[in-house]
């Protein structure tokens, strides 16, 4: 892989994985659009795992809560109300993954996972969805928080987050699109859709690597290297659309939405 690639690659997968614009979706386009070869899986666990330190590094606050989340559902904490908080964080952001990982693991088994890598499919999904998500950025009110997330919201938001296995539907986009229509404000949306994406990436990046196991696979140089750029480019995007969500709508990613998919569109058809 040259270098070139190796560094498109890692930074298209740093900059999109959390912002409501579709990872899968772009790092398929990638290849198409180039006449590049695919990464192969390999690659791709290098670059999750790249994205995912970042997002750990940035709510690192939030990872040691669910830590000791953990800790107090195995009846290692004292009963105190910041432990029993801890542990309802914990257990919400299971419930919130559970859907996701068994429609994933259904779609990989039935393969219908290669079915949907149809830049048709890429586009319809950006902008499809890129419309909801203005539509319930818009409409919805802004007062919920994340301390606030009931069970039942934290189902639909994981039950959202299985459209996401549509590329050009967005992980990131679909649970935002979830929390903001039920009323959470576009930080606390973004917040809860970053702490989501821990244990997705984590089982999708696991995933990847059983595959590469039966193949073994040794660690790069280039993988190191794609790593270190992916979580570089995504500790970035995620400072960024935090902070650009603080006094700013989702309507900017919307529109490159929309203006991704009618360039699609009108590439491949």
């Amino acid at each position: 892989m040259s270098l070139l690639q190796l560094t498109v690659l890692a930074l298209v997968q740093g900059i999109t994985e959390f912002l409501p614009i579709s990872s899968s979706g772009h790092l398929i386009l990638v290849p198409q659009m180039t006449d590049w070869e695919d990464q192969g899986l390999a690659m791709d666990i290098a670059v999750h795992v790249g994205t995912l330190g970042a997002v750990l590094l940035y709510f690192r606050s939030e990872v040691v809560r669910l830590g000791w989340g953990a800790v107090a559902t195995l009846g290692l904490a004292n009963g105190s109300s910041e432990a029993a908080g801890n542990k309802r964080l914990f257990w919400l952001l299971v419930l919130a993954t559970v859907p996701v990982v068994i429609a994933g693991l259904a779609l990989k088994t039935l393969g219908f996972d290669e079915q949907l890598r149809d830049p048709l499919i890429i586009a319809a999904a950006s902008i499809g969805f890129g419309i909801l998500l203005y539509w319930a950025d818009m409409a919805a009110p802004r007062v919920r928080q994340v301390s606030n997330l009931s069970v039942n919201h934290t189902l639909l938001i994981g039950l959202a987050q299985v459209t996401a296995l549509i590329p050009g539907a967005s992980r990131a986009g679909t649970t935002m699109t979830a929390a903001r229509a039920l009323g959470y404000t576009r930080p606390e949306a973004a917040r809860f859709s970053m702490l989501m994406s821990m244990p997705t990436i984590a089982a999708a990046g696991l995933l990847l690597g059983l595959d590469v196991a039966e193949t073994g696979t040794a660690i790069t140089a280039d993988m190191a290297i794609a790593a270190a750029l992916a979580f570089l480019s995504a500790l970035a995007a995620i400072h960024f659309l935090m902070r650009w969500l603080e006094s700013a709508s989702m309507t900017l990613f919307v529109v490159y939405r929309v203006a991704l998919g009618v360039f699609l569109l009108w590439w491949f058809v």
